[in-house]
């Protein structure tokens, strides 16, 4: 393995294995039945500690790189979101079979965990850069991540309707960024390196932002307040734990 030379394609294969990755965040629903609007507050609790844990963790891992650079992509990251907010409201949406208010909140949660994987998809590139050792590493560390991620675009979409196939298909779909981003950074590697730091930036401040301001108030909707606060903060805490873990 050591003598054998990495290849675009080897990178662009790694890093599909990391995208196909997040359609198995969909699994644990097929176990589930009768789904009640506590339960869809319980989900937008989940959710949201999954991403604001996850935010962190790519502002941490921006910071390496460049702090100044991480902090403008947070910026940019808070722009978009509120952009893309003040575009969608009022206007007619269809995701799927979902519409008007869900297919809105739905189609954010997919767009912004599909930005998110242009900066993961640059990450795997970089990495390989580095070597294969180190490429391989980082791919299968943001695989596993990323079985979290797809479970956080599950606990939106499958209780407001959406099959678990389709969740499944959803998740995939956010993150097909990720081979398509890592060839270039590979073969480019100096000129995406010093974006990498915005981009993970970019993604957390609109995560954040989302957690904030669409799931966690209509999570309080449909769920007394100890029980969001409860899932809210083990969800925060298993997600971290695992982030460290991973991480090595």
């Amino acid at each position: 393995m050591e003598g054998l030379p990495i290849t675009p394609w080897t990178v662009f294969l790694y890093a599909f294995l990391t995208a196909v990755a997040t359609g198995l965040g969909a699994l644990p629903f097929l176990f589930t039945r009768g789904i009640t609007r506590r339960h869809l507050g319980l989900a937008n609790a989940a959710a949201a500690g999954l991403m604001v844990a996850a935010s962190f963790g790519l502002i941490y891992e921006g910071v390496n790189y460049s702090l100044g650079r991480t902090l403008v992509g947070v910026g940019l990251g808070l722009l978009f979101i509120l952009l893309a907010h003040r575009y969608l409201e009022g206007r007619e949406v269809n995701l799927g079979d979902l519409k008007g208010l869900d297919a809105r909140k739905a189609l954010m949660m997919v767009g912004i965990m599909t930005l998110h994987s242009f900066a993961e998809g640059v990450g795997v590139g970089v990495a390989f850069g580095g070597g294969e050792a180190l490429g391989v590493f980082i791919s299968l560390a943001i695989a596993v991540h990323n079985i979290p991620e797809g479970l956080a675009i599950s606990l939106v979409l499958v209780p407001r309707g959406v099959s678990v196939l389709g969740a499944a298909f959803w998740s995939v779909f956010s993150s097909l960024p990720q081979p398509l981003m890592a060839v270039p950074a590979y073969l480019f590697v100096e000129t995406f390196q010093p974006f990498l730091p915005v981009g993970l930036g970019l993604a957390a401040g609109a995560m954040i932002w989302m957690a904030a301001a669409e799931l966690l108030p209509d999570a309080l909707k449909e769920a007394e307040a100890e029980g969001v606060a409860t899932v809210l903060t083990l969800s925060v805490a298993l997600m971290v734990a695992f982030q460290i873990l991973i991480g090595g």
